[in-house]
């Protein structure tokens, strides 16, 4: 039987739903999935950090307050965030990385992860940053170091987009896809359908928990474009920055542009898209669409995600899930778990 070690590098709703998953399920993973796994550090920005080398209790730390330093209440705990001595230092095999990043250099989470590739560790990580502003870096950091790193979750949360056209579409060559990767912007468009203005949508998303304080990069499309350079650049064998990527969002949308849309049988959504052309070279874009009603997306409504895979042999392949979600999210750092297993017990 295999047990990997665990370190959680942030603490938030993902990781600690992760904790809750490890507490409720692991007994029954040593045959569902053949191997278990075993905590044995935590660190987090604003709770602190702990260290069990021996393992720490996963409904514990599930249950732990969400106060200001608790992990200085449990043995070998500290209130400071001692990130790298957990990444280092913790004994863990393997890094599930989730911490909060800011969009424009990756950070923290791109420091996170390369300390742990450097470190011989294999890494899972939700965070969109690492993977479209230093994806190729980090993957190579990998490579050499004989080690995984994989981020399912940095798309479309438990929806497993990224192994599902590899492996699945494998052989079927993927040449495009548009898709619907912002719950937040897909509910204000759904709320606006049903005539809540734009303004009025965006506080009912923020006070359902779907929106940030600050939600311009959901309604601007900034969260979308990173989505899009991951996808592109997996499934494309693309090599985009995000600057090739134009991007708009949907702040400029009316109540008018919503009715005129549905007088004409369609309806707007906000699509990241990439094609690969006949000379190899690869178009993206972040953009409102309409949309008519016998497209597969339209029908796509609320917070639920969505990506419409052109493929050479098959038409167009159309997956739609959860896009966020402690739980959903969690799954994804599992299946990248799963994965990791699968490519050790191969080697």
């Amino acid at each position: 039987m295999t047990e990997y070690k665990l370190a959680l590098v942030g603490f938030g709703g993902v990781n600690r739903a992760l904790a809750q998953l490890i507490a409720e399920r692991n007994d029954s993973w040593k045959n569902e999935l053949g191997f278990t796994l075993k905590i044995v550090g935590v660190t987090d920005l604003f709770l602190g950090s702990v260290i069990g080398r021996d393992g720490l209790d996963a409904a514990l730390l599930a249950n732990l307050p969400a106060v200001k330093g608790a992990f200085s209440q449990l043995p070998g705990g500290e209130a400071d965030a001692l990130n790298e001595a957990v990444i280092k230092e913790s004994g863990a095999d393997i890094i599930a990385e989730a911490t909060f990043t800011n969009p424009v250099d990756g950070e923290p989470a791109t420091s996170f992860c390369r300390w742990a590739l450097e470190n011989g560790k294999h890494v899972v990580t939700t965070n969109k940053g690492p993977i479209a502003l230093h994806g190729g870096e980090l993957k190579d950091l990998a490579q050499r170091n004989n080690v995984a790193f994989e981020y399912e979750g940095s798309v479309m949360s438990g929806t497993p987009v990224i192994r599902l056209a590899r492996q699945l579409l494998a052989g079927s060559s993927v040449v495009g896809f548009e898709g619907i990767l912002n719950g937040t912007s897909n509910f204000v468009l759904t709320r606006m359908e049903g005539g809540l203005g734009f303004a009025e949508a965006v506080s009912e998303a923020q006070a359902l928990g779907y929106a940030e304080a600050d939600p311009t990069a959901d309604v601007e499309g900034h969260d979308v474009r990173l989505k899009v350079v991951i996808l592109a650049n997996e499934l494309l064998d693309a090599k985009l920055n995000v600057n090739d990527v134009s991007c708009s969002g949907i702040a400029s949308l009316g109540l008018g542009d919503i009715e005129k849309a549905r007088q004409d049988g369609a309806r707007w959504k906000l699509i990241g898209a990439a094609t690969r052309h006949a000379d190899g070279s690869v178009s993206a874009s972040v953009e409102p669409r309409r949309l008519n009603h016998d497209h597969p997306l339209a029908a796509i409504c609320g917070a639920t995600n969505a990506v419409s895979f052109a493929t050479d042999l098959l038409g167009a392949v159309t997956v739609s899930g959860p896009g966020a979600g402690r739980t959903e999210t969690a799954f994804a750092l599992l299946s990248d778990i799963i994965s990791v297993h699968q490519s050790v017990a191969h080697n």
